[in-house]
C-alpha cells in the first residue's frame, strides 16, 4: 500500500556549546536515521524508554524543530516544499501533546480555542464557531456547559478531550498523539481510549500513538515501532511485536509488561543498567552494551533494519541476519512461504 505518511533518514543532534565563544563540542543524538512509513487508516504505536527520541520524532514530523538531516513526504510530496507548504501540511497533520493544560491558551474560552484555528485557515468566525460547538458535543462535552469555559475550569481528562477537538477542528488526515493519556487516571483514560478508536472510525483518520504504556499501545496500534537511543531496533505488525518479539531490547520491554496472573510475574529484571549517554553512543549496534546476546560483531558494526522473511516486520540485530558472523544467526535464510494459488 502507497504510504500516507513516509520519512526517510530523519536525523536530529542538538549540538553542545561551550566557552565564550560558544564553540561546539559534541552533540546530542536525540534521533539518528529515523526510516518510517505509515499508511492511511492505520494507528503506529511508538514505544521506547524516556530518552529513546520518540517526542522528538514527533515535533520533527510536525517541523516544530528543524531537522538536522532527513525528508518527510506527505502523500508522496516533499514537506516544506512549493507544492506541499508547511503551512497545508500541519493542516492536514495535528498534534496532541501530553501536558493538556499548557497546550492551551488560559485567556481564551474553549470555544474560542478551538474555533482558533480554522479562523487563521480563512473559515469564518461563525462558521469557525459552529464547528467548535459541534466537535465539543462529538469528543462528549455539553457545549451549553463547557463552550465558556476557561482551562482551569476543567479536569485533565475533559481538558484533554478540548485538545482532541482542537485538532479535529481543522479536519485533518493524521493526529501525532503524544503521551496523550498518560497523565490520566485509569477510568478517564480508558474513556479517551475509546472516544480516540470512534473518532478514527468516524472521521477516517490515521494516527501516530506515542506512550510508555505498553498495555495501551498493543490496544490501539496495528503495528508497533520500538525505538532505541535515537534509532528504531524494530518495527511490525502488534501481534508480532507483543508475542513474538525479535530484538532482546523489544523482548525485555515485553517483559517488563504487569501481568495479573501471580504465576507469570517477573521474578528477575528484564533488563539492567541505564542507556548509554546520547553525545557519545557505543559503536555498533548501540544496545550491545545492555545485551545478554552481545558477541563482539554487536560493537564492531551496526546492523541494518531489515526484514524477516515475507513478513511486514523489520529488525535491527546481528542475531537475525543470515551470516552475520553472531554464533545465534542462522547459517542459511529461512525459505519463504508460497503465495497461495
Amino acid at each position: 500500500m502507497t504510504a500516507l505518511l513516509e520519512v526517510k533518514g530523519l536525523t536530529k543532534h542538538f549540538a553542545l556549546k561551550s566557552g565564550v565563544l560558544g564553540m561546539q563540542r559534541g552533540a546530542v543524538r536525540a534521533v539518528d536515521g529515523v526510516n518510517l512509513q505509515v499508511t492511511a487508516g492505520e494507528t503506529l504505536g511508538i514505544v521506547g524508554e524516556s530518552g529513546c527520541g520518540k517526542s522528538t520524532t514527533a515535533r520533527l514530523l510536525m517541523r516544530l524543530i528543524e531537522p538536522t538531516a532527513g525528508q518527510v513526504l506527505f502523500d508522496g510530496v516533499p514537506v516544506g516544499s512549493r507544492e506541499l507548504p508547511l503551512r497545508e501540511f500541519r493542516r492536514q497533520v495535528q498534534m496532541v501533546f501530553q501536558d493538556s493544560y499548557s497546550s492551551l491558551n488560559p485567556r481564551l474560552t474553549i470555544e474560542d480555542s478551538i474555533a482558533f484555528g480554522p479562523q487563521v485557515h480563512g473559515l469564518p468566525g461563525g462558521q469557525a464557531v459552529q464547528r467548535a460547538r459541534e466537535l465539543l458535543d462529538r469528543v462528549g462535552l455539553d457545549p451549553a456547559r463547557f463552550a465558556g469555559r476557561y482551562p482551569h475550569e476543567l479536569s485533565g481528562g475533559q481538558r484533554q478531550r478540548v485538545n482532541i477537538a482542537r485538532a479535529l477542528a481543522l479536519q485533518p488526515r493524521v493526529i501525532i498523539l503524544d503521551e496523550a493519556v498518560s497523565a490520566l487516571d485509569k477510568s478517564v483514560e480508558a474513556q479517551v481510549l475509546n472516544l480516540l478508536l470512534d473518532l478514527k472510525d468516524a472521521f477516517k483518520l490515521t494516527y501516530l500513538f506515542i506512550s510508555h504504556d505498553l498495555h495501551v499501545v498493543r490496544y490501539i496500534s496495528d503495528r508497533v515501532m520500538v525505538m532505541y537511543l535515537g534509532e528504531v531496533v524494530e518495527i511490525g505488525p502488534a501481534g508480532a511485536v507483543f508475542d513474538a518479539p525479535l530484538h532482546p531490547y523489544s523482548r525485555a520491554l515485553v517483559g517488563s509488561m504487569p501481568s495479573m496472573d501471580p504465576d507469570a510475574r517477573t521474578q528477575a529484571p528484564p533488563i539492567a543498567g541505564d542507556p548509554p549517554n546520547p553525545i557519545n553512543p557505543p559503536s555498533g549496534c548501540r544496545f550491545h552494551t545492555r545485551c545478554t546476546l552481545a558477541e563482539a560483531v554487536c560493537a564492531q558494526r551496526s546492523p541494518p533494519l531489515a526484514q524477516q522473511g515475507n513478513q511486514d516486520h523489520a529488525v535491527a540485530c546481528w542475531v537475525q541476519v543470515v551470516g552475520s558472523g553472531h554464533t545465534l544467526a542462522p547459517a542459511t535464510a529461512l525459505p519463504r512461504e508460497r503465495e497461495p494459488a
